[in-house]
């Protein structure tokens, strides 16, 4: 409802602008100019984004210092503290980073994003700009035809350098002709109704504009060509500070809770920072003029100084909010729980988590991890076993022996609640992901699909083997009961084997190690194979019993298989071994022939 009505507002508004004055043509052009820029230059780190800026994310956020010095960094090369917010948001949706590692790039980015404001103020105001500019949108269109991608993504990034260039001088142009029809500052609210009503002005034009960097270069060159004065210019700098929130906010509306959260504390630190500047407004003044005339800053440059102000606010909110990064984690934690539905769902899987190949791979391993946990327990729960007896050293050839009745165990009801609804979102996400079969991590995401189906069906045959477990281990046929154990030992032991694995790999799947528990599965099924082909020749069990027991030990055999083939979704380097991969995703097609279960 609001878009219906503010953007025909905006658009009335710019129409009778232009109407009324043609240098408000030239200052609004200049804006669009600035934000076209501004899409440009995302456009064109996001062309970058298929694994190196991930791998730096996850290595530079392991503490809150490292946090915020990439929130720094980060936003000060790539100008853009929305992106840096958007990206962060789908990092933590897939689970890649914590809450606390996400709310210190924020507070890094906010300082980061302070640099635009010393760029402009500093060169852009101060040199002809738009001759720079040119040459720039020559090379960046002419590197935006070419086919290989890093040459398209960096000539979207100097088109996009370019643009906010000639978006400048035209704000600059149209504010200085300005000075001969409309004199603004005559409209100039003083005190601190002045600063209130300027901040929330300046929180308007960064929501509809969705760019702070866009509200403080009109401030700046609004405040250089004399138009507004340098008191109203430093509250226009804490709303752009405060409405340049919506960007995240919005991001995190498809994020899941993590999301969520870390968009409210972006919300939470830039109000409370916005707060502090506007109370503390005339103390921060004068530390600005203190620290001005530090650093050789003439008296009467108000635009330096408003980049200083800038800084030095961000710089308080920082100190403020830091040492209460913890317990806002917290509280965020408990004003936005975790849900917990009847039937279990994707967590990981969103459009925050597509956003980035790193992440959507990230995110979808995730998922299969939670299929991967979740089909252990039910072919445990339904071999009629208990998880604390498989995964342990417990003596698990004893457990077995001594049960002699199995219980009944709804697998296909347990199926349904804790793996069909992430099965089939995994199959759904990888399938809608617009560079599954473009990018590199596309390999990634097709072996994940075929992990999870492997798991789906290891659930199913599991489901099939229940019925004669069932009334084999209960039955007064010796020999039936110990070859039905031994199939129960059989799968039991893989899974701790594959756990035991898990637990002490550091991460990295031992390929020697799996190939080595596939021999010993097929071993064990040709010892099976002798001995029933004994035990039918001795008559002591009957031609139907071998048959059952014969499709038994398929079914077992391939549980066995499919849950070492999919094992190393629950390691954390999914590309140390991309042969294996390979090899048994090739195999495994030809095989099924493709499909999966539902």
């Amino acid at each position: 409802m609001l878009k219906k009505i503010l953007l025909p507002t905006i658009l009335l508004v710019l129409a009778y602008g232009f109407w009324v004055s043609p240098n408000f043509k030239t200052i609004a052009a200049g804006i669009a100019i600035f934000l076209f820029g501004m899409l440009s230059l995302e456009q064109g780190f996001q062309s970058f984004t298929g694994g190196v800026l991930e791998r730096l994310l996850r290595r530079t956020t392991s503490s809150t210092t490292k946090s915020v010095l990439f929130g720094i960094v980060s936003t000060t090369l790539m100008q853009s503290s929305s992106l840096v917010s958007v990206i962060t948001i789908s990092f933590l949706s897939a689970g890649l980073i914590t809450l606390a590692a996400g709310i210190g790039i924020i507070f890094g980015a906010n300082l980061g994003t302070t640099t635009g404001a010393w760029l402009i103020a500093g060169f852009g105001l101060k040199v002809n700009i738009a001759a720079y500019a040119m040459p720039m949108l020559a090379f960046g269109v002419i590197l935006i035809f070419q086919s290989s991608r890093p040459l398209k993504g960096i000539g979207y990034i100097l088109a996009g350098l370019g643009f906010l260039l000639l978006g400048i001088h035209y704000m600059k142009d149209g504010f200085d002709a300005f000075k001969d029809t409309i004199n603004l500052v005559e409209y100039a609210v003083a005190g601190y109704p002045g600063v209130l009503l300027f901040t929330l002005i300046g929180i308007f034009a960064t929501v509809v504009m969705q760019s702070s960097h866009a509200t403080l270069v009109l401030t700046i060159t609004a405040l250089a060509a004399g138009q507004i004065t340098y008191e109203n210019a430093l509250a226009l700098a804490i709303g752009a500070n405060v409405g340049t929130t919506i960007t995240a906010i919005l991001g995190a509306m498809s994020a899941n809770e993590a999301g969520k959260r870390l968009a409210v504390a972006h919300l939470v630190f830039n109000v409370v920072t916005g707060i502090l500047a506007i109370v503390f407004i005339y103390q921060l003044v004068a530390l600005v003029n203190g620290v001005s005339a530090l650093v050789g800053i003439a008296d009467d440059d108000y635009t330096l100084k408003l980049a200083v102000f800038h800084t030095v606010f961000n710089v308080l909110g920082i100190v403020v909010m830091l040492p209460l990064l913890n317990l806002l984690v917290v509280s965020l934690e408990k004003f936005i729980p975790e849900k917990k539905p009847e039937v279990d769902q994707p967590k990981y899987l969103s459009d925050s988590s597509a956003a980035f190949p790193g992440t959507a791979v990230e995110a979808v391993r995730l998922e299969s991890l939670r299929v991967y946990e979740a089909a252990l327990r039910i072919i445990i729960n339904g071999l009629g076993m208990k998880n604390t007896d498989v995964i342990s050293t417990t003596d698990l050839k004893q457990v077995v022996a001594a049960q002699k009745l199995i219980h009944q165990f709804d697998i296909d009801a347990m199926y349904d609640r804790h793996i069909k609804g992430i099965y089939s979102a995994i199959v759904a996400f990888i399938s809608d992901t617009a560079f599954s079969r473009r990018e590199e991590q596309s390999a990634d995401l097709q072996w994940l699909r075929e992990a999870s189906i492997r798991l789906v069906e290891a659930v199913k045959d599991t489901a099939q083997l229940q019925g004669n477990l069932i009334d084999y281990v209960g039955s007064e046929n010796r020999e039936m009961r110990e070859l039905y154990n031994r199939i129960r030992l059989q799968i039991g032991l893989i899974i701790r084997d594959l756990e035991e694995m898990r637990a002490s790999g550091a991460g990295v799947m031992d390929v020697l190690s799996l190939d080595a528990l596939k021999l010993l599965v097929d071993e064990d099924q040709n010892r099976l194979n002798q001995s029933l082909a004994e035990l039918i020749g001795k008559r002591t069990i009957t031609p139907a019993m071998g048959s059952s027991l014969i499709n038994d030990s398929v079914f077992a055999h391939d549980i066995c298989m499919n849950l070492i083939s999919a094992a190393p979704v629950s390691y954390t380097h999914l590309r140390a071994h991309e042969t294996l991969r390979s090899i048994s995703y090739a195999v495994f097609c030809l095989k099924k022939g493709g499909g999966g279960g539902g």
